[in-house]
């Protein structure tokens, strides 16, 4: 089939080359030359693992194509949109002006198909109501709209495209078109679909809930053992000892049960905060109040990791060197949005220190983006003259340091754990000052 994704940011790059890679015929469209340009050439604009060799394949195949004019989605069948919806400044909402002008730009290029329904299909994540709205936008056209939400975890989106765990149909209410998009969008998953992969079939409001319900559930999560990391250094208890043993119950289960700084990254904090303002305006807001309360536990663990760090440089940050290994949000990318890391080590910094961050994905970014930032190539070079280390981000880099050789270039061997990605026996065996998170 020939396909095009309107939006070409992190979300929409890697599924329009993991349906090139099903064998699909992909043309993806984004408004930003520079990034068409650097797709185009089969380069990826971000860090994620196993894509760049996904696009470089099916660009050099001839199946993936990039274009900043929507002209050239002339003679597509379906159209995936997959622009970004950011929380409005200044506001818990969430921001919907790409998806407008997405299903704008694309509707004078929709029509009737030779070889069947032309489909429309959001994967964006959107507040409740916002497909069943641009459905009556579209319906002039003739196009079929399906909601199809995305469920990328950054670090695993290849595997997530090609491989979901689970695949959602948000379908229009009329029983024709339903099962009009119904068999076209299965036409294109046929590949994922003979896996077994299991598909539910909803209506557009249950679509447009899953991901959000999905993200808030997670965040809970997360919130919840950090809540239990408070309470852990209050009375000298080990929240990962308590993390394994309530996580061996199968219907909590461990995983996203690992105390630390808190989510950060462009969905969990945007989409729960969003999730609570559109449950305001529909005047249920009181069922998503405890998400508040997740938010403000999320925030509080930065607000720890800096009075831990003050603690542990006798109470002033003025004239002490710390050493911040991560900048993304999570290992694995190169993402800085709402990084946990780049907010603890700019208020650090803020507070007097000269803070030295290193990062192996992010850092050349970060560079770049912020030349005002001191940026290491890696951890002992960080850490050279440190009065303080503090891990952020849990790469596999950082958790495989020798804590020996490391000691050999602070100035002070004292590390402050904040992803409980260490072992402490090891680190203190070593001749370091270990403090982790809700942990003795």
């Amino acid at each position: 089939m020939k396909i095009s994704v309107i939006g070409c940011g992190y979300l929409g790059a890697v599924h329009a080359a993991c349906m090139a890679e099903l064998g699909h015929e992909v043309i993806g469209v984004d408004v930003d030359a520079q990034k068409v340009s650097l797709l185009g050439s089969g380069r990826a604009p971000f860090h994620e693992p196993g894509f760049e060799e996904v696009l470089s394949r099916n660009v050099e195949a001839g199946r993936l194509t990039f274009s900043t004019d929507f002209a050239d989605l002339a003679g597509a069948q379906v159209h995936f949109i997959g622009v970004g919806t950011p929380q409005v400044d200044g506001s818990y909402a969430a921001d919907l002006t790409y998806v407008d002008a997405a299903v704008t730009a694309l509707a004078p290029h929709l029509g009737e198909h030779p070889d069947g329904p032309t489909l429309v299909v959001g994967k964006s994540t959107v507040p409740v109501g916002t497909a069943a709205r641009l459905a009556e936008q579209l319906a002039p056209t003739g196009a079929t709209l399906v909601w199809n939400p995305e469920f990328l975890r950054e670090g695993f989106a290849v595997q997530d495209t090609i491989s979901p765990d689970r695949i959602v149909y948000g379908l229009p209410g009329d029983a024709d078109l339903a099962e009009r998009g119904r068999a076209t969008l299965d036409a294109v998953y046929a590949d994922l679909l003979a896996q077994d992969i299991p598909r539910l079939l909803t209506d557009y409001a249950t679509a447009e809930l899953v991901k959000v319900a999905a993200n808030s559930f997670l965040a809970t999560k997360i919130s919840f053992i950090n809540a239990m990391a408070e309470l852990c250094e209050a009375t000298g208890a080990d929240v990962t000892a308590l993390a394994e043993a309530i996580g061996h119950d199968d219907r909590i289960g461990s995983k996203f049960l690992r105390a630390g700084i808190g989510f950060g990254g462009g969905c969990l904090p945007k989409d729960i905060r969003a999730f609570m303002h559109r449950a305001g305006e529909l005047g249920v807001d009181q069922a998503l109040t405890f998400l508040r309360e997740v938010d403000s536990i999320n925030d509080r663990r930065r607000d720890h990791v800096v009075n831990l760090a003050r603690h542990a440089l006798g109470g002033t940050f003025e004239g002490k060197k710390v050493a911040v290994l991560g900048a993304a949000f999570k290992p694995d990318s190169d993402d800085m949005r709402n990084s946990p890391a780049l907010d603890i080590a700019a208020r650090i910094e803020s507070q007097g220190a000269d803070v030295v961050i290193t990062d192996p994905a992010a850092g050349p970014r970060l560079r770049e983006e912020r030349p005002y930032v001191t940026v290491a190539d890696d951890a002992h070079a960080a850490a050279v003259g440190a009065d303080l280390v503090l891990l952020l981000t849990e790469w596999k880099q950082f958790r495989e340091l020798d804590p020996a050789a490391l000691r050999e270039v602070v100035a002070r061997p004292y590390l402050i754990d904040g992803r409980n990605a260490l072992d402490p026996a090891t680190w203190r065996a070593a001749g370091w000052t270990y403090a982790g998170i809700g942990r003795p």
